[in-house]
């Protein structure tokens, strides 16, 4: 009785991994968005992935969830792979804090979200969350036994922009992972901070666009000499960097200076200005926050000692759109296998009882299918397939079904081949 419950549960499961286009609530469109300058947000608004509420303010659709649900869990993977525990933190902030680190006042701090309850007691919506985890983190560290600690979220985070003009990459509304990390020494907080890196670089090319994104070197502020962005090439990007691909480095515009060419061992011929999408960043904080809100922990002498922290972004929502950007043909979205809606889309083109029966077959064999059941044009169905993106298309008809099986192509070439199921499940293997 147990097994066969098991049995219904894991069909259940399977089946929620593909989906007919004639369940899907959204429809998708023929022309851009007028008030969209970016690509990203024309074509995944076009493809019905994400709906806009207001300038910098997007809803994320059934599609575009299932997109973002794969970055997350990319990303969740390897910051778990280092170390890192999960927590979800509070979006209203208290001001006491922020005050204590001198970052509430909007002279500091220019793109707060200030509320106010009816009592009158003003809030923030959470930027960030270098404050709220460090003074968490009084009640769980107290003595060197307690560390490291590698604490991470993902989290919707509120920035008023001035402008918010690239679509889903400058959101005033969107999703970040920020991960915190509590050491005993710098030299412990240094090797972290590698390996964090190292992780970053792999989450960028299990997403499609590790080849294209590089290590940048920039200001370290107030916390250290530099810190960290990962920046992805892309005409679309607003940042400008100076690029080594033969060393895979780079260097943003804001610190490049003869020193710093000298501290890096480059050259100024061998760089290459180009124009980037800031993908990620890493910081240094030092005992910045620790001191300003007590965080400390006693050593093996019982001496009391400043915790010292560093800081770690990636944004979900701003990577999606960033793949889209670099990713994009004239015919639509590419999506990368890793974080495809679904890996197969399946048109019927006026052999429905076959495709069915495909389409049972590949959802029995765990294959994340989107089949296009609807009753409309062959043109309609394939200018969709090339918007949506889905990695690969497969065409049941009778002339297909007269060659041996379906027409099966990539996304990214044209010509397609006619396959028997066998030999499609082969193929997607």
């Amino acid at each position: 009785m147990q097994n066969e419950k098991f049995k219904i549960e894991n069909e259940k499961i399977r089946k929620m991994h593909s989906m007919k286009h004639s369940q899907l609530f959204t429809k998708t469109r023929k022309e851009n968005p007028a008030d969209e300058v970016s690509r990203n947000a024309q074509l995944l608004i076009r493809a019905s992935f994400i709906h806009k509420e207001m300038a910098g303010v997007y809803t994320f659709l059934p599609l575009g969830l299932r997109v973002l649900q794969k970055i997350e869990n990319i990303i969740r993977e390897e910051m778990n792979r280092i170390g890192g525990q999960e927590v979800f933190l509070t979006a209203l902030q208290n001001p006491e804090l922020w005050q204590t680190t001198d970052r509430w006042s909007d002279d500091v701090v220019d793109n707060w979200f200030k509320t106010t309850l009816k009592n009158g007691t003003e809030l923030g919506l959470g930027f960030t969350h270098e404050e709220a985890i460090t003074a968490m983190m009084k009640q769980h560290i107290a003595s060197y036994r307690d560390l490291p600690v590698y604490a991470y979220q993902i989290q919707t985070k509120f920035r008023n922009e001035e402008r918010a003009k690239s679509g889903i990459m400058r959101g005033r509304e969107f999703l970040m992972k920020d991960l915190y990390s509590f050491n005993a020494t710098q030299e412990e907080l240094d090797t972290f901070y590698e390996r964090c890196a190292e992780a970053y670089i792999k989450i960028f090319s299990r997403v499609g666009i590790g080849a294209r994104t590089f290590k940048t070197f920039a200001s370290g502020g107030v916390f250290s000499k530099y810190s960290h962005e990962f920046q992805t090439v892309s005409d679309a990007g607003e940042d400008t960097i100076y690029l080594s691909r033969k060393k895979g480095i780079a260097i943003n515009e804001e610190v490049y200076t003869d020193e710093v060419l000298a501290d890096l061992g480059l050259q100024k011929e061998e760089l290459e200005r180009v124009t980037s999408i800031e993908v990620g960043n890493i910081f240094k904080l030092g005992t910045r926050f620790s001191e300003a809100l007590g965080l400390t922990y006693k050593d093996e002498n019982g001496t009391a000692r400043p915790v010292i922290m560093g800081s770690y972004g990636i944004g979900p929502s701003r990577l999606l759109g960033t793949i889209v950007e670099v990713l994009s043909d004239e015919k639509g979205i590419v999506w990368p296998e890793s974080v495809a809606p679904f890996q197969v889309h399946l048109l019927s083109l006026g052999a429905d009882t076959e495709a069915n029966e495909w389409y049972e077959k590949l959802q029995t064999a765990g294959i994340e299918t989107l089949f296009d059941d609807r009753d409309t044009s062959a043109g309609e169905k394939f200018g969709d397939s090339d918007l949506l993106g889905i990695p690969y298309r497969l065409v049941i008809s009778k002339r297909s079904l007269g060659k041996g099986g379906a027409e099966v192509k990539r996304r990214t070439e044209s010509e397609s081949k006619i396959m028997s199921f066998e030999e499609v499940m082969n193929f997607l293997s």
